[in-house]
């Protein structure tokens, strides 16, 4: 496993913190290789401390393979494992989810890491944009719903970013690497490396 870049951000609407890498398999052909996001996120929630370890794994084209979260809402134990079958189907702990069926990229609820499966996956050229629904992982809640959000390409490190769910219409800030380092409300990146 190779590491190609890593991130530290500061929680905007609450008090917390999030750090990730992004890794590449040490494979020797590209496609055999794939891509993981690990970090974790360090905020309070409803007034009670959370502490959520997450890890997504993707194939080399970024499309979605699976996910973990793993940690404590308060005095509560969370462990979540998500999967994208061969079908396209979502399992969230073994059950179906039927309403994110056929979505190819997950998004976790609590942290702005996983903005860059699909930043990554569509490769926009600038001008272009594109729909890029995602099975959304909502927090507290921790169910998968699915999340209809659009991006386009404003340069080389802006995109004009829209989540019609929660009425949010933004102009995101990326990193070489895809990170989002600044998300206007929600999140701002205090350190990186690639």
């Amino acid at each position: 496993m190779r590491i190609v870049a890593s991130i530290l951000w500061r929680r905007l609407d609450l008090e917390g913190h999030d750090a990730c890498l992004l890794s590449e398999s040490g494979r020797l052909s590209q496609s055999d290789g794939g891509h993981s996001l690990k970090g974790q996120a360090l905020f309070v929630q409803d007034g009670k401390p959370c502490n959520l370890a997450y890890e997504v794994t993707c194939d080399a084209g970024w499309r979605a393979r699976s996910a973990r979260v793993d940690g404590f809402l308060g005095t509560q134990d969370l462990h979540y494992a998500i999967e994208r079958r061969a079908d396209d189907g979502w399992t969230l702990n073994g059950e179906r989810q039927g309403d994110v069926a056929g979505l190819i990229d997950i998004d976790l609820g609590f942290t702005p890491a996983t903005n860059l499966l699909a930043i990554r996956r569509f490769d926009l050229e600038v001008g272009m944009a594109t729909p890029a629904p995602a099975a959304y992982l909502t927090f507290p809640e921790l169910r998968l719903v699915r999340l209809e959000q659009t991006y386009r390409r404003l340069d080389g490190t802006r995109y004009a970013y829209a989540a019609p769910m929660f009425g949010y219409d933004e102009i995101l800030e990326v990193s070489p690497a895809g990170f989002v380092v600044d998300y206007p409300g929600l999140w701002r990146g205090a350190a990186r490396l690639g």
